[in-house]
């Protein structure tokens, strides 16, 4: 193409070649549609190559409503419902992909991530999608058409699809561009910040964390009035990670507590008091090193019971033994912040679902521009949701768009 001399018009334009945009272009395409897909980054996909370690966590088999926020816990429904994750386990099987399940439903490709993103970008080199990264918008013109003017060329149509993503992880392609389009639109964007982010803390818990920095415990945590997550928590040099804290992460607001049951599977005090009762002389070191793993009862241990770690149970009532039991399933602890965009899996608000419809994704006002993805005031939990949305929104705006 001849930069800054090109000028095509299309049937659609759409801005963003992550997963949502991926699949809506491959979905118009394959309706006949003349599709231009444009990518900020050098190249597409991103975030898909390094997702799940490079294997790309790309949906989850037990996906449904309860699993995402947003501020309209119904918008999502109609997408998940017209194109499910048995929809999109069907075109990996289709373009055999081998998979596998990791856990709670998690499905992630055998071999590489690669896969994946190879298939969606055949099926749009099939279908004749113009693809092109590396570009820069340099002027929208929101009308009939649409008018893009880009480092490589000016572009019309009169339908735009806005794939753009959120802020998380800036390296990988995050940026606001999309909100900017909203805002100028006159639609509401949501306030945002960090989802499926590790937390960080500071003073005294920061260092007893960084001393522990490579642990992990299976624990409980929740956050407040929110639900609760039992998974493995991970140490850190700047806090807590894991799939427990980035769960909760999302629904923790920066200066509210977290609470963290240590011993999730068992009724603690009910054990300390049968310890108590028929080894007397245990300490209580011995009995947490039942519970936890040999370096986090010592170290936890002393943080959490001081000289009490030492003592023998028979010294204790069963009024301490209560405070202890508590201490260590209801641990209480304030974040200092979350570690931000720059590690987060997602970001969480957005472009408000009252302006979209949520059949086909476009603008209530604007029936000719669409929403769709990360930039949608939609998030997942973690484990192939987020993928998942993006797959069902992508689609949904695919097949909603004329031809």
């Amino acid at each position: 193409m001849d930069a800054n001399t090109k000028t095509d018009a299309y049937d659609v334009i759409i801005l963003g070649a992550g997963a949502a945009g991926l699949m809506c272009a491959k979905t118009a395409a394959a309706r006949g549609l003349k599709v231009l897909l444009l990518e900020k980054a050098n190249k597409p996909g991103k975030k898909i190559l390094m997702s799940g370690g490079g294997r790309c966590n790309f949906t989850n088999m037990h996906c449904a409503p309860d699993y995402f926020l947003s501020a309209n816990p119904h918008f999502m429904k109609s997408a998940l419902s017209r194109y499910s994750q048995w929809d999109f386990i069907q075109w990996v099987e289709d373009h055999d992909i081998g998979y596998h399940e990791k856990e709670l439903g998690q499905l992630f490709c055998n071999r590489s991530a690669k896969d994946l993103l190879n298939a969606l970008l055949d099926d749009c080199r099939e279908q004749g999608v113009d693809l092109h990264c590396d570009v820069s918008i340099e002027q929208l013109a929101i009308g009939q058409p649409v008018t893009v003017k880009t480092n490589i060329g000016q572009f019309t149509a009169p339908q735009l699809v806005v794939a753009t993503g959120g802020l998380s992880i800036p390296k990988m392609g995050g940026s606001d561009y999309g909100y900017q389009l909203a805002e100028q639109m006159g639609l509401t964007v949501l306030p945002k910040r960090a989802g499926l982010v590790p937390l960080m803390f500071s003073d005294q818990h920061q260092k007893l964390f960084s001393d522990l920095s490579g642990s992990s415990v299976q624990a409980e945590v929740s956050a407040e009035n929110a639900q609760s997550f039992t998974h493995q928590v991970l140490f850190t040099h700047r806090g807590l990670s894991g799939p427990a804290i980035l769960q909760i992460s999302s629904y923790w607001q920066p200066g509210e507590s977290i609470y963290i049951n240590l011993i999730p599977d068992y009724d603690f005090l009910a054990n300390l008091i049968e310890a108590k009762l028929n080894t007397p002389q245990l300490s209580m070191l011995q009995v947490l090193q039942r519970f936890l793993p040999k370096r986090l009862a010592e170290t936890l241990g002393k943080f959490i019971s001081g000289d009490d770690l030492q003592r023998e149970l028979q010294t204790f009532n069963q009024k301490q033994l209560a405070g202890l039991a508590e201490s260590y399933t209801n641990w209480v602890l304030k974040p200092a912040a979350s570690e931000g965009y720059r590690t987060a899996e997602v970001t969480l608000g957005g472009v408000d679902t009252n302006h979209l419809s949520s059949k086909t994704m476009a603008v209530k006002s604007h029936p000719n521009i669409y929403f769709i993805g990360e930039v949608v005031d939609v998030t997942g939990h973690l484990g192939g949701f987020n993928f998942q949305w993006a797959w069902s929104s992508g689609f949904v705006a695919g097949m909603s768009l004329k031809s």
